[in-house]
Order: C-alpha cells, then structure tokens, then sequence
C-alpha cells in the first residue's frame, strides 16, 4: 500500500543578528536571502517558541512540482544559532539532510555562491554553534563576503555595512543567492551546484 506520508519541509536557515543596528552588516547576508525567499513564498515571519522568525510555505510550482519550506531566521546572536536550529529541527522533526544554512563567507570573493553538503565551519561563529549542537552533515550556501583591506580584523569587518559599490550589485545577488536555494530543493545539489557555484 502506498505511503500517504507527505516528505518532510526543508528547513532553510539565514544566518545574522537580530536588531536593526546590524540589518545592512556583511554577516546578515543569510538574513536578506531568507527576506527575499519568503516574500516569494508569499508569507511573513511570525514569533516562534524555538527563538525564531519562521515562515512556512511552499517553492517550486503547484503543476510541476512544489516543496513545503520552513523559512527561519534565528533571534538569538549569530555565535548562538545552533540553540534555534536545533529546536527546530525537533518541533518539525527534520532530518539533518533536509537543512540548509545561509551564511556569509569571507573565503570567496563578493557575491560568489558555493552550495556544499557537510564539512568544517571555517571560523564561522554560526555554523560553529550549529555544528556544536547538530553535527556538520548539512547543507550550506555560502555568498562570499570577501577578506577584510589591509589588517582590518575580521569582527570589524562583517559588522560592517556593505560598502557602496557593494550595494550598487547587492539586491542582484541576493536574488541569484535566492534562486540558488530554490534550485536545491527543487533540483537537487548536483544540479544546483553546476548553475550556482561560480
């Protein structure tokens, strides 16, 4: 007999800090990607019990295909996301395979994407939390942030607004960034990996 049990959500996760102080900072890009998706969605954050914004909703076209989505933007501080994420994944009962984290990445050049599966947190404070609590077996969509001029430490320089020039090809990015994730879950990782990874 065959199974009526719908496949679970993907969780996609944007990574930043909450407060309007940090919303144009380097390390809020996973934020402006997670806005973007769920405007898209056409659905609006809301308060969740895990300390969250969660939105939930579907991608993809209802004819085609489509793919339940809970959208999420962690509220505590980025060197605590692994507290959200992990609470999340329980309230929903999600596998580990089934997440993908958005985050700034200062190893590639700016607006560079990378989509990858499992590996190491590179010095990111959120991807370290989240490896702490859940493991490293997840999704991740790097945007490329750059490295800091000259001996600027990095702390200085992901909590900083993007420069202007920068801004000038933002809204672009974070839109290709948006596809990317859409073309994930839809497609898979290979596929998605050979349109996105520049």
């Amino acid at each position: 007999m065959p199974s009526t049990t719908a496949p679970a959500p993907w969780l996609v996760v944007g990574l930043g800090n909450p407060g309007p102080q940090y919303a144009g900072n380097r390390h809020n890009v996973g934020f402006l990607v997670a806005d973007l998706l769920a405007e898209r969605m056409g659905g609006s954050f809301r308060t969740h019990k895990s300390r969250a914004q969660v939105v939930e909703g579907r991608i993809g076209d209802p004819a085609t295909g489509s793919h339940r989505v809970v959208l999420a933007k962690p509220m505590s501080f980025m060197n605590l996301s692994g507290g959200p994420v992990s609470a999340l994944c329980g309230f929903y009962k999600l596998p580990l395979s089934e997440v993908l984290v958005i985050h700034d990445e200062l190893d590639i050049g700016f607006g560079a994407l990378r989509l990858k599966y499992g590996g190491g947190d590179n010095g990111h404070n959120g991807l370290k939390s989240i490896t702490k609590t859940l493991g490293p077996d997840y999704h991740r969509l790097r945007f490329g942030v750059g490295r800091p001029p000259g001996r600027m430490p990095v702390a200085d320089y992901v909590l900083r607004d993007f420069s202007a020039p920068e801004r000038k090809e933002l809204d672009y990015l974070v839109d290709r960034a948006t596809d990317a994730v859409e073309a994930l879950i839809l497609d898979g990782l290979e596929r998605a990996q050979r349109t996105y990874n520049s």
